[in-house]
């Protein structure tokens, strides 16, 4: 199986096709995987990521367009802005189908433009157009002018004005007001860099198979099971799950400060949602399951705000009103922002004005616990650099430094990357996950919190839930989980039914695509090669064991109350599992043994300082 990459070089204004030999993919996979591998190609760990010289990566995995159940997915890589790393973002909704319907498997940008453009791909054909009647515009306006313009069935993926004024925490908005977003890490601002607004994709290309039917016969039994299995998703999107995670202490509150918040919590969970402001739901393209939320209310109509967005913007600021989370989910969506590092920002300057670190003066209005407006007043700040926005735009890490008088100890974040709204005393193995954890603090790097909250996977020995306030094993445990979800993020498909997929379903799929006949061990070392490859990235950019850390409050203070009261994660002891199941030094770095063993030898010399001559 080849993939072919449309390369766009936007300070030459050329453009060329590049086919990806068949041993390559089957090395890398595709998505996230083949992504690492074009990052090497193109970039290097020590360009700026908002240069030219820092490509920007969009990669289909060989799921996509042959109607696999959830596999309308695609995968984004760059340089993080955000945390000067390893960048990238998985991402639904039908943009990736009508990339590889116009003919192409990924983008490759590279350089910068002179002023705006957007990236035309049709049928098989690569352009770049002139952008500038659409600078300044949403995301939306974005969507519903190129969508148009391109008198079809059409994907288009794109930045508000977030990513123009390289707002840190900008991302990549696709599907308009259903609002999948390429969410985490700031690549928005790296899109912006170039000065390029979108890229819209169409086509009628079919996706050729060796073996069509027994593909459709898998697809058909998983899809089906997938509905049945998963149907409380489909009636209560993600936000489902936000009164069991503030019953078990999963839920951030206050800043992560707080143990437990039952009375207030209940006016917005997904059952509120649907008894108040829901209108129906959708689901990215091959999905059976349809968690998306649409909403309206008061002459505001687009996507509800799903788990992570109201744990962020609502809970983690006290913010209860469901209607001001919807509303700044939708500003958010328009203009191109991450909710999750944004709820992080305006949590983290209400505890800062809280305890007098920041005062009223300096944001220019009372920025209280729960006060939506204000909260809503500080987004658009953060969107427009203005006043402490400016400095939150980059992020609570850097804006703590910049601070100062204390401001760090509550800026709560792995590698600069902020905490999604998963809680490490609750899920005592997303500690190691969140540290070790390329791109940041991420609980979908290695999904080990699903293990311990009711899942169970009998092709890893996993019989019975896990108990998630062990520390023993959970070390491990993040080794092969962070190693599958390499598996998935590259072949591109969700991981919400996992538990519900087996590795030999993915087997079927993959083989009945390619003709490989690749078995179970071939499968996973791909994936222990992903992980490994993204690792030797972050080391060349200085990271080592020290950067594997959490912050203070995680790991010394406890919940307080509530279902994960007393619990505190054994980090330190994790890692000592963690490493030496790894082949990595103590050092965190991956050994050249072990790189050699994996096909990388190529990339030793960079965890040695040393950048390769090409």
């Amino acid at each position: 199986m080849t993939m072919t990459m449309a390369v766009v070089d936007l300070t030459s204004g050329t453009t060329a096709k590049r086919v990806i030999p068949d041993e390559v993919v089957r090395k890398y996979l595709g998505g996230s995987g083949l992504g690492t591998w074009l990052l090497f190609e193109y970039g290097s760990p020590k360009a700026g990521a908002l240069s030219p010289e820092n490509p920007l990566i969009l990669t289909n995995g060989p799921f996509q367009g042959t109607g696999i159940p959830t596999s309308g997915r695609h995968q984004v890589v760059s340089k993080s802005p955000l945390t000067d790393l390893f960048g990238e973002s998985d991402c639904g909704g039908n943009f990736g189908f009508h990339m590889r319907r116009a003919g192409f498997d990924g983008l490759v940008v590279l350089g910068r433009a002179s002023a705006p453009v957007f990236i035309a791909l049709r049928g098989g054909t690569i352009e770049i157009c002139d952008a500038a009647a659409l600078w300044g515009r949403d995301t939306y306006e974005t969507e519903e002018f190129l969508a148009g313009q391109a008198g079809g069935s059409a994907g288009v993926a794109c930045i508000g004005p977030a990513g123009e004024n390289l707002v840190l925490l900008a991302n990549i908005m696709h599907d308009g007001r259903n609002a999948r977003a390429a969410g985490r890490g700031g690549l928005g601002a790296v899109m912006g860099s170039k000065n390029l607004k979108a890229v819209v994709a169409s086509g009628d290309e079919k996706v050729p198979m060796a073996d069509g039917p027994s593909v459709r016969r898998k697809s058909a039994e998983k899809a089906k099971y997938y509905a049945e299995r998963h149907a409380a998703m489909g009636r209560f999107g993600t936000a489902g799950g936000v009164a069991f995670a503030e019953q078990n202490g999963d839920l951030p509150l206050k800043n992560w400060s707080l143990g437990s918040w039952p009375e207030k919590v209940r006016s917005i969970t997904g059952e509120a949602m649907a008894e108040t402001i829901l209108t129906g739901n959708w689901g990215c393209m091959a999905c059976p399951i349809r968690c998306g939320r649409d909403v309206a209310f008061n002459g505001h109509r687009g996507a509800g705000p799903e788990y992570e967005t109201i744990g962020m913007l609502g809970s983690n600021c006290l913010v209860d009103d469901l209607k001001a989370i919807a509303r700044a989910n939708d500003y958010c969506n328009r203009m191109g922002v991450d909710t999750i590092s944004c709820g992080s920002a305006v949590a983290f300057a209400m505890e800062l004005f809280e305890r007098g670190i920041v005062a009223e003066e300096r944001i220019g209005y009372p920025l209280r616990w729960g006060d939506g407006e204000a909260m809503l007043s500080l987004l658009g700040d953060i969107v427009e650099k203005r006043g402490l926005g400016e400095l939150l735009a980059q992020g609570t890490k850097r804006a703590a430094e910049r601070i100062g008088g204390g401001a760090e100890r509550y800026a709560i974040h792995a590698k600069g990357m902020d905490f999604p709204a998963h809680d490490p005393r609750c899920y005592k193995s997303l500690a190691t996950g969140y540290a070790t954890s390329n791109r940041g603090a991420c609980h979908l790097s290695g999904f080990t919190y699903a293990f311990e909250r009711g899942s169970t996977y009998p092709d890893f020995g996993i019989t019975a839930v896990l108990d998630r306030f062990e520390d023993e094993g959970k070390g491990r445990l993040n080794v092969v989980m962070q190693d599958m979800m390499g598996v998935l993020d590259s072949l591109k498909i969700c991981k919400f039914p996992f538990s519900s997929t087996g590795i030999d379903d993915l087997l079927t799929w993959l083989n009945g695509i390619t003709g490989w006949g690749m078995d179970r061990d071939e499968l996973l070392a791909a994936g222990e090669r992903i992980f490994n490859l993204k690792r030797v990235f972050n080391v060349a950019c200085g990271v080592t064991a020290a950067d594997d850390s959490l912050p203070e409050r995680i790991l010394k203070e406890p919940r307080g109350s509530g279902g994960s009261a007393t619990a505190l994660p054994d980090l330190a002891g994790q890692l000592r599992e963690y490493y030496p199941a790894r082949g990595w030094s103590d050092a965190g770095v991956p050994t050249p043994e072990k790189l050699m063993a994996l096909g990388l030898g190529e990339y030793v010399s960079w965890t040695r300082g040393d950048e390769p001559t090409r």
